[in-house]
């Protein structure tokens, strides 16, 4: 493995400099993603001294070094993780085989599309989330929500060494395309709708990171494994920064229905927007809207270039290597909810074309536990609320659930009805207007917090929660 160089321009564990012509191209790339950060990364905060968490090294030691810096200067770099000796590739017509170093030449196309989806949501999470600092409701939110930014960024870099360095001049164009699209742009949008969508307020964040960023982890998880080694170790070390920013969603989301909840409990009422919190049923919209828009990511239900990627070697499942059967899924079959004649009902599809529903379906199961985990917090208060995920067929724009109108419940019903009872079920402009009202102001106090939400448990790296995490002198 090679040494983690730090101090040079661009900081890497690859032996960047023993490869100058790609150093020359990357180190001329530079200077375009810093461009693209001071236009579309956080907003009035480039100067700020923030303490941040930077890599350097991909050992347990070396990934997580706390200190204070100030954004521009993050040191943004490529690191892969630890190479598995005599790594074979575990499933796909090629399992059994030792895995590549080089792109397959007749995987050349598939393999480079997998990495330009992956890379474009990066930066596009960094421009939807620009201008939440300036409504944050502590420093503690706001140095998370910086942390995510950075580490956002640097997977950005990860992906484009990969297109550097393996895909010649299509690949270097691809990374300068990346910085070109912008998020919600009607004529350079993101590559995936979720990803074009606002994030205008801190309850959108927090669902964006519970949700959205686990859909992350799933898409990662699926490429450990892939035959391309360098992809796989690059999104091996990717997911150890990722586990972060779901529990930024996982305890933001927490933390505001402690809020809540102690306010439902201390003035007998369900109408906490008296007292400037989120009630639980725009709670419970947001969750709708968020859990619907990410379970698009997925894909189709049946989806031939999900096969034809697992066929060749290039993504898995989740957890591959732990499925017990024969990783080729020639004859195997997979059980797909399919809408006939106006009900649901299961019906067995070849198991190689609904690998997407097979990764949504393993997304969803983690994603009902985090809901359950929210749900106690209400129980603990001795409130008679439960939080439920709706049904994957609610408000899907992809797949064989895009044309149909589906309530929360499941039922099927007409687009009059849907266009009725819509805004009891998604979040409105009343809604965000509200969300708006409460959060209109940063708190940038050292130790305090909106009055939306309970402070965390526990500072940042063994830090007092009335740390100074963002030093704005």
């Amino acid at each position: 493995m090679a040494s983690v160089a730090l101090s040079e321009r661009i900081p890497n564990n690859v032996n960047l400099s023993d490869h100058r012509r790609l150093q020359r191209a990357l180190e001329a790339w530079q200077p375009g993603f810093l461009d693209w950060w001071k236009e579309m990364g956080p907003v009035d905060n480039q100067t700020k001294e923030v303490y941040l968490r930077t890599a350097v090294s991909v050992d347990r030691k070396g990934w997580a070094n706390f200190g204070f810096t100030r954004m521009p200067d993050y040191r943004w770099g490529i690191f892969l993780a630890e190479p598995e000796p005599d790594r074979r590739i575990a499933f796909g017509q090629h399992r059994g085989e030792p895995v590549w170093q080089e792109v397959p030449g007749e995987y050349r196309a598939a393999l480079r599309r997998l990495i330009v989806i992956q890379g474009d949501t990066e930066p596009a999470s960094v421009e939807q989330q620009r201008r939440l600092g300036a409504t944050c409701p502590s420093l503690y939110d706001l140095r998370n929500l910086f942390q995510v930014n950075v580490e956002e960024s640097r997977h950005l870099w990860a992906m484009v060494y990969l297109l550097h360095a393996y895909f010649g001049r299509d690949g270097r164009e691809e990374a300068d395309t990346m910085l070109a699209r912008r998020s919600g742009d009607q004529d350079r949008p993101r590559l995936l709708g979720a990803f074009n969508e606002p994030t205008p307020n801190w309850l959108a964040y927090y669902m964006f990171t519970f949700f959205t960023d686990r859909d992350g982890k799933y898409q990662l998880s699926s490429m450990v494994d892939s035959g391309f080694d360098p992809l796989a170790r690059t999104c091996r070390f990717m997911l150890t920064e990722e586990a972060h920013h779901m529990f930024i969603g996982i305890t933001g989301l927490t933390r505001v229905l402690q809020r809540t909840c102690e306010l439902m409990r201390e003035h007998d009422t369900d109408d906490v927007r008296r007292f400037g919190a989120i009630d639980l049923a725009t709670f419970q919209k947001h969750l709708n809207f968020h859990f619907s828009v990410t379970i698009d990511l997925f894909g189709a239900e049946l989806s031939s270039n999900a096969a034809s990627n697992y066929t060749m070697g290039l993504k898995s499942r989740f957890r591959e290597t732990h499925i017990d059967d024969d990783h080729e899924l020639s004859h195997a079959t997979y059980p797909l909810l399919h809408c006939r004649d106006g009900r649901f009902e299961n019906q067995d599809e070849p198991a190689l074309n609904a690998l997407n529903e097979r990764l949504r379906n393993d997304y969803i199961a983690e994603v009902e536990d985090g809901l359950a985990r929210l749900n106690r917090t209400i129980a603990s208060h001795d409130i008679d609320v439960t939080l439920r995920l709706p049904h994957r067929g609610f408000n899907r724009k992809i797949g064989e659930y895009a044309q149909l109108h589906i309530s929360p419940e499941g039922k099927l019903i007409s687009a009059s009805e849907w266009d009725s009872r819509a805004a009891d079920w998604l979040p409105t402009d009343a809604d965000r207007e509200y969300l708006r009202s409460i959060m209109s102001q940063a708190v940038i106090e050292p130790g305090q917090f909106a009055g939306w939400i309970a402070p965390p448990a526990r500072g940042i790296n063994d830090q007092p929660i009335d740390f100074e995490y963002v030093r704005f002198d």
